[in-house]
């Protein structure tokens, strides 16, 4: 399936929680894939990365959404924390990315951050990352965020070392995916198969 809303019906379709593997090249890609991934996530280049009619990917790097598009992504992430200070940037890649074809995840890592992203773009797709800060739980910070995402908006996790209650906690919650690691996948899922 083609088109702009790919990565988000994939997320937001099927089983309750959906799993997005952060991957490094095309055949953790397959393999993430192959295990019940339901999306991949890539940093960086994507040139080796095309997985052809797979899961739908997502791209976090940095440059024009263009890019992304051009290499096969269905969707972007625009770190909001890389972007609030540069006068009128944000609204721009997010304009771009739309007008490319892709969809468009903001992250976020606070309550502030969360508040910036839905006033100057009431963004589709929120990205609620762990903060870097030592000294919070990262999974209670991300399930703190999550009733501030409104109603009808998809909520994805980035926590960083996840366990299976840890997935099901967030599925409990309420968020639409996580991003886990690609070679977790198989252990996150618990057991299930992979819908094929």
């Amino acid at each position: 399936m083609g088109g702009s809303r790919r990565f988000s019906q994939a997320i937001s379709e099927g089983r309750g929680i959906s799993l997005i593997a952060r991957v490094a090249d095309a055949a953790a890609a397959q393999a993430a894939q192959a295990d019940g991934a339901d999306a991949v996530l890539a940093e960086g280049d994507l040139e080796s990365l095309h997985l052809g009619a797979g899961v739908p990917l997502v791209w976090r790097g940095s440059g024009q959404p263009s890019r992304g598009r051009a290499a096969g992504a269905d969707a972007c992430v625009l770190v909001l924390e890389q972007l609030e200070d540069e006068e009128g940037q944000l609204e721009r890649l997010s304009t771009e990315a739309a007008t490319a074809g892709l969809e468009c995840v903001v992250e976020v890592r606070d309550d502030e951050q969360l508040e910036l992203a839905l006033q100057r773009l009431d963004p589709e797709i929120v990205l609620l990352a762990a903060p870097s800060a030592e000294e919070d739980d990262p999974l209670d910070a991300v399930l703190d965020l999550l009733p501030d995402v409104p109603a009808g908006k998809l909520a994805i996790a980035e926590v960083p070392r996840l366990t299976r209650e840890d997935v099901l906690s967030l599925e409990r919650a309420g968020m639409d995916a996580v991003v886990v690691e690609a070679g977790q996948v198989a252990a996150l899922l618990g057991g299930e198969q992979p819908a094929s």
